[in-house]
């Protein structure tokens, strides 16, 4: 799940760049303007209703992802995973590293994922707390998939609140991702990324 401390702050997926704090990547952001966009290497089409800027790839981004953001990815970050395959990764990590997020498997539960995600933010995006707010059920892409909500305090000491809407297809793994501070830019850009969330297509 856009590390840029990324599925933010997603201060790391930021799943995952903004997921989890914000910091720095490399090249040039550009305009996302309102309308049809493929992502994630083409394996999902979004309609956003407002402007967005492409964040920069980062250095813990896996080629499967692509991350966004509104106001830049200190504040808020929206992060998209798309046909990630069995045992692979969601962030770049070091192969003797001492703690590492858990690889994705195509039989994972929706618990199991978020333990997944959770683990993202506490290894790689320097979480002090991460408290799981909701896990549900939930469409995603026209196929049974799962919502899960949560707070964290960043590196940073920021508040944050992400939510994670997610898919398990044909043992492929899609995640949509937004991540922001707590405070006014969650609640502000969630409506935006419920738009986008419902709006995702996959693309074959």
């Amino acid at each position: 799940m856009r590390s840029k401390r990324l599925f933010a702050p997603l201060a790391a997926l930021a799943l995952l760049a903004g997921c989890a704090g914000g910091g720095g990547g490399f090249g040039t952001y550009s305009l996302i303007r309102p309308g049809p966009e493929t992502v994630a290497r083409g394996s999902m089409i979004v309609t956003p209703s407002v402007p967005w800027n492409r964040v920069p790839r980062g250095l813990h981004d896996i080629s499967r992802e692509e991350n966004w953001t509104l106001n830049g990815p200190l504040l808020d970050s929206l992060s998209f995973i798309g046909r990630l395959e069995n045992d692979k990764r969601i962030v770049v990590q070091r192969r003797k590293a001492d703690r590492k997020v858990p690889n994705f498997r195509a039989d994972m539960s929706p618990p199991e994922i978020a333990a997944m995600i959770e683990s993202f933010y506490r290894i790689r995006g320097g979480a002090s707390t991460f408290t799981m707010t909701n896990l549900s059920p939930r469409q995603f892409l026209g196929q049974p998939g799962f919502q899960f909500d949560y707070d964290y305090l960043g590196g940073d000491e920021v508040q944050r609140r992400g939510r994670a809407v997610g898919a398990i297809i044909g043992g492929r793994f899609y995640l949509a991702l937004f991540d922001a501070a707590k405070m006014h830019y969650f609640p502000s850009g969630l409506p935006e990324f419920e738009r986008i969330v419902q709006s995702a297509q996959l693309r074959t």
